[in-house]
């Protein structure tokens, strides 16, 4: 039921697009041909062609019209789109002391003259004249391209089935069976593709005849864009909090406890260093100790900040070092021709170190594969390992910060986890490389 209603919708919009164009066109051609093939019988059909020919623009831009109106309530009618009319209102001419017709461009002596090179004026530059002429001829485009495949598969298909249904019937034919079915096919296919071919019809209509409706679908995607910078902002703004208040604790729990605690030695050593020197110089070598523990800390906390071997290094001796101290055994491709941007680096670095540390607490894998490379303004970055699979961002895996810390950057992450593994893992972050260099190695750790 649904494809024959719009088979006939497809029909209507043959005969529509078509009528006015073929008249238009018959016009032109009679006119041309009274104007240079009636001389000879005298002046009266010359003439005629001659006021056609004249005439023919009017009847071109006034069909225009016409034909957008009906396309604007066909458009209301079948689809629910209300496509309004924004034609230009046409002034009334203004009478001067004198008696003259002023347009606001000229004067005239009439007031019809003056109404009518007003309405010429206003109707030759309105925009909205000249999108009702491209979608008249837009409209023949589309009922070529669309309408008319899906009616003439139907009508075609119809008329075969007809004609081989006979011929089966009195010849009793393999070859005429095999045609009909054919043929029913190509009806069928007619019957599908129609509903397809009047919502493609609807859509190009609508941006035809609506100069904002290519502005609303801008409109929406800036409006989708800025709700995405919106989150990733705050999840950014949110990371961001979250890492000083970790830097905050380690150096608290951590570093800031031995300064501390040195100093109270060092405090106790200058009392006890003529009273009791022996106590005083295992207090030293306590303090001296405790010192190399707080410098270690702090190059830690450095180094989960921002590695020094990312910053000297770039990305790939990084991830290499990463492997080279995980407890899986990893295999590290790297094929960069320059180093990416220093806040992609480090994106990249730590969901490397996230994944590898999620592969070796969760996946019970043996190898991992991480493979780095530059592809068409992308750093594509793919972890695999043997594991036994079932990964998925929902089970917090820290697959969603990995998500979110990419975001930032307009970066994706596809996950492939079957029961059983293998576990493949691909990040990819739109950036610009720096320096040309070209790094491609290949490392097992």
């Amino acid at each position: 039921m649904v494809g024959l209603k719009a088979q006939l919708r497809c029909a209507r919009v043959i005969v529509q697009a078509g009528t006015g164009p073929m008249v238009l066109c018959f016009w032109a051609v009679l006119s041309v041909v009274f104007v240079t093939s009636g001389m000879e019988r005298g002046l009266l059909i010359p003439l005629f062609g001659l006021v056609a020919a004249v005439a023919w623009p009017v009847a071109f831009l006034g069909w225009s019209r016409v034909h957008a109106s009906m396309s604007r309530r066909q458009a209301h009618s079948w689809f629910g789109l209300v496509i309004p009319e924004r034609y230009r209102v046409v002034p009334e001419p203004v009478q001067d002391e004198r008696g003259h017709w002023w347009t606001g461009h000229s004067y005239f002596r009439d007031r019809r003259t003056a109404k009518a090179s007003l309405v010429v004026r206003e109707v030759v530059g309105d925009p909205e004249t000249w999108r009702d002429v491209r979608w008249l001829v837009g409209d023949v485009a589309s009922a070529v391209l669309l309408a008319l495949p899906s009616v003439g598969l139907l009508v075609g298909g119809g008329l075969m089935a007809m004609t081989q249904l006979f011929a089966v019937y009195f010849e009793r034919s393999l070859a005429s069976l095999v045609s009909m079915v054919f043929a029913l096919g190509a009806m069928f296919l007619g019957l599908l593709v129609a509903p397809l071919a009047v919502r493609v019809y609807g859509e190009w209509m609508h941006r035809a005849l609506d100069p904002k409706a290519s502005a609303k679908l801008e409109k929406a995607r800036l409006t989708q864009r800025v709700e995405h910078l919106t989150t990733t902002r705050a999840d950014a703004v949110g990371s961001q909090v979250a890492e000083l208040r970790r830097i905050e604790r380690d150096l608290h729990d951590g570093a800031q406890a031995r300064l501390v605690a040195i100093g109270m030695t060092l405090g106790t050593i200058e009392h006890l260093m003529d009273s009791d020197p022996s106590a005083a110089r295992q207090l030293l070598v306590e303090a001296r100790q405790s010192s190399a523990k707080a410098l270690q800390e702090l190059r830690d906390l450095v180094r989960g900040i921002h590695p020094p071997v990312l910053a000297e290094r770039g990305l790939g001796d990084a991830v290499r070092e990463l492997a080279l101290d995980g407890a899986l055994s990893t295999e590290v491709t790297v094929s960069l021709p320059s180093r990416p941007e220093a806040s992609v680096e480090s994106a990249a670095y730590f969901c490397v170190s996230e994944l590898l540390a999620n592969a070796a607490k969760h996946s019970g894998a043996q190898q991992v594969w991480v493979d780095i490379l530059f592809r068409a303004g992308q750093l594509r970055i793919t972890v695999t390992d043997d594991g036994r699979g079932g990964a998925a961002p929902e089970r917090g895996s820290g697959l969603r910060g990995i998500e979110r810390r990419l975001a930032t950057f307009d970066g994706s992450l596809s996950l492939s986890s079957p029961p059983g593994g293998p576990t493949t893992i691909t990040m990819e972050l739109p950036c610009a490389l720096s320096s040309p260099r070209t790094s491609t190695f290949s490392e097992r750790a």
